[in-house]
């Protein structure tokens, strides 16, 4: 009898144990429907926010960031971006767009989505206009290019805090021909100096990029459209958040650049004059007139590069003299090369290293003074040569990919001034 009971006993246990494990998974997947409930609203929200945040922003390119339109028919708006399209070289004539702050917070990648625009009423360029893609046998693909980069005019990176605009870059109509070594160098440079100003400040800024477009271009013959291959590009940027006005202008060659972004800033005047575009339109006439005649490119660096120069140019050079830029083209080759000192370097060793027009590790040129050769120098090296422009004279050796010299006494370094004397 006694182990009947304890046998109903134990079905009991059991029992409650299963009503307790449904109940309990009951419980749980309820929640976990909720959970998912909740992660779909929250979703939805942040799609309503990015909705209104891309609202907000484009109503502000609208009012401050565009070039007066002179044929509304060619020009078309996307999210956050407004581009002039040019039929007969078959790209813009300029993509306006906005580089917000979001950026700091921005995580996405490339899409790679490339694809032709279907707003162009008259047909964007294509894929078949930079190269080609041959079916093989085995399903693989066999590519033949014409020879230049689908070279963004917005780059995507402004956009990777929103998927629809980022997407939305990779529309061929933000498309033109760049030579390779300039797309991938000096143009990515630019764009990644633009952003980093709006990463330190935290503040939005206004761009216009696009390609200087004469009617004497060569063209992709190769190409389905024929698209004509601009000598030149031009970027203009501006900022008026908060009362502060600033603004400057980078007109660039495609090709390999030889010198550093810096060397190409002008003034936002001087790219109107060339390309007859009014940048800006919208703003009143005082503060766009402002804007339009600056360019102080070390407002426009962060705070670490904000020492770099500009490389002195060839016409200014004194007489018998190269600078940092040309310094590469003398390896073992004794020369007298000038430039500004923007970094002098006292190693634990006492060794002193000097970097020329731009700081350390994108220095255009190096000199090293060794500890035991100080004593023929009158002066402390670090604290004389700072941010004085100066000729050294010696062999041009490269260490380390860079042009650099030896120095060994201080009348091997002149100052630029004094050279010029000469001239």
């Amino acid at each position: 009898m006694k182990y009947k009971i304890f046998g109903l006993f134990l079905l009991f246990l059991f029992c409650n144990e299963v009503a307790f494990s449904q109940s309990f998974e009951h419980k749980t997947d309820s929640i976990q429907i909720k959970i998912e409930e909740l992660d779909k609203k929250k979703e939805e929200l942040i799609v309503q926010l990015y909705d209104i945040k891309l609202d907000v922003l484009f109503n502000a390119l609208i009012r401050n960031g565009l070039p007066k339109i002179n044929n509304p028919e060619d020009t078309v708006h996307h999210s956050l971006m407004v581009l002039s399209y040019n039929e007969k070289h078959e790209q813009a004539n300029w993509v306006a767009h906005m580089i917000s702050t979001d950026i700091n917070k921005g995580v996405l990648t490339r899409t790679n989505d490339f694809r032709t625009d279907p707003k162009i009423k008259t047909g964007s360029s294509k894929e078949e206009d930079f190269f080609l893609r041959i079916l093989q046998e085995d399903s693989t693909f066999e590519y033949d290019g014409f020879g230049y980069d689908r070279g963004h005019l917005a780059p995507s990176a402004d956009f990777k805090w929103c998927a629809k605009a980022m997407s939305e870059s990779y529309y061929y109509s933000n498309m033109s021909p760049q030579v390779a070594e300039f797309n991938r160098q000096i143009w990515a440079d630019l764009e990644s100096m633009i952003r980093e100003y709006v990463q330190e400040n935290n503040r939005n800024v206004y761009v216009v990029t696009g390609p200087i477009l004469e009617d004497d271009l060569p063209r992709i013959e190769r190409g389905m459209n024929k698209l004509s291959i601009p000598r030149e590009f031009f970027k203009v940027v501006i900022d008026i958040e908060n009362g502060q006005t600033s603004g400057i202008g980078f007109l660039i060659p495609n090709e390999e650049c030889e010198y550093p972004v810096i060397s190409y800033a002008v003034s936002i005047d001087s790219i109107e004059q060339r390309t007859g575009i009014d940048f800006f339109a919208s703003l009143p006439d005082s503060l766009e007139n402002k804007l339009e005649t600056q360019f102080d490119i070390k407002h426009w660096q962060t705070e670490k590069k904000r020492v770099n120069e500009v490389p002195i140019h060839r016409n200014r050079l004194p007489k018998n003299c190269i600078n940092t830029v040309q310094a590469r083209s003398y390896y073992d080759t004794k020369a007298k090369v000038c430039g500004t000192v923007v970094e002098v370097h006292e190693t634990k060793s006492g060794h002193y290293f000097i970097n020329f027009d731009l700081d350390f590790p994108e220095q255009l040129f190096w000199c090293t003074i060794w500890k035991d050769n100080i004593v023929n120098f009158s002066y402390q090296p670090h604290e004389y040569l700072l941010n004085k422009r100066v000729c050294v004279e010696g062999i041009i050796k490269k260490k380390y990919g860079k042009p650099s010299m030896s120095i060994y006494n201080e009348k091997a370094i002149t100052l630029y001034e004094e050279e010029m004397k000469k001239r």
